[in-house]
């Protein structure tokens, strides 16, 4: 059974992920910048590219012994 900080660590992680891959989404679908005054198109790759790790981190956190 999981403890209950590595839960509550996989829940936020997966929380900011989702919706950080949502927004981001969002914006790249609107052809509005992800960060203002920073590269359209390098924004929305680290915007993914943070999302895809928090994501990956609330798999390890939920799914560790």
């Amino acid at each position: 059974m999981e403890s209950v900080p590595a839960v509550f660590a996989g829940a936020v992680f997966a929380l900011f992920g989702g919706a950080l891959m949502v927004w981001t989404g969002v914006r790249v679908r609107r052809a509005e910048p992800v960060a203002v005054g920073v590269n359209r198109v390098a924004s929305a790759v680290f915007a993914t590219a943070a999302a895809l790790v928090s994501l990956g981190l609330a798999v390890y956190c939920l799914a560790r012994p």
